[in-house]
């Protein structure tokens, strides 16, 4: 009986645990089903990049997207601006796949909002992706922030900000913020120098912060992209 007891309580103890377990998965599934009514987008925008020591001037981009991953970046001078490593860049491929756990990590508040926290822990123990938290606007069903921890990339976040194209989960403005250590942009976020040189190592242990800003002016939504757009 004792033994029974036992069990009883310690079943009883994991309940609220399994609860906001599936809460959490519960919310995130809310939000891709959002992002999955995009099939495809072409986006017109501006980038721009703030690093101390790289001169890049504000371009004018093409921004291409295709389920489930695919993603180009390309300047009004034709130079593709393609992403590389293990990182995401656009919010739509964070949530493509399902090879995750969700798991609650209470609320925030976070430019006047309340914000749900969700961490995603992948299952895939050859994931380059060692976590990503998600602070979610449950009312909107929107994410304003995420924040990616990798293996070999360290650790980047994103803030999104949202206007014309909220009810497609689309944001007006994307920041990517992230540390580069020794002057050296992550691989992940290395979009191209502005001169083919790399820059020179700084003293050890030297850790600045760099951003990339994406304003989206216009989206077309579904319109049928083919793949040879990102070859």
């Amino acid at each position: 009986m004792k033994g029974f007891q036992t069990i009883l309580i310690l079943t009883l103890a994991l309940i609220p645990s399994f609860s906001k377990a599936q809460d959490a998965m519960e919310l995130i599934n809310k939000v891709k089903a959002k992002l999955a009514t995009v099939k495809d987008y072409e986006a017109k925008g501006t980038l721009k990049t703030d690093v101390s020591f790289m001169k890049i001037p504000k371009a004018g981009v093409t921004i291409f997207y295709k389920k489930p991953d695919k993603f180009k970046i390309k300047k009004d001078d034709g130079i593709s601006v393609m992403p590389k490593g293990g990182i995401s860049v656009n919010l739509n491929s964070l949530l493509e796949h399902d090879n995750f756990t969700a798991v609650a990590a209470g609320t925030t508040t976070y430019q006047d909002k309340k914000l749900t926290v969700v961490k995603l822990l992948p299952l895939d123990e050859k994931s380059e992706i060692v976590v990503s938290t998600f602070y979610i606007d449950e009312k909107e069903l929107l994410i304003r922030k995420t924040t990616t921890t990798t293996k070999d990339n360290g650790t980047y976040e994103m803030e999104l900000e949202y206007g014309s194209y909220a009810k497609w989960g689309l944001p007006d403005k994307v920041t990517f913020i992230f540390t580069t250590k020794n002057y050296k942009l992550p691989k992940g976020l290395a979009f191209d120098y502005d001169n083919g040189v790399k820059p020179k190592t700084g003293s050890d242990g030297e850790n600045q912060k760099g951003q990339i800003e994406i304003n989206y002016s216009k989206y077309s939504i579904n319109i049928g992209i083919g793949d040879s757009i990102f070859n």
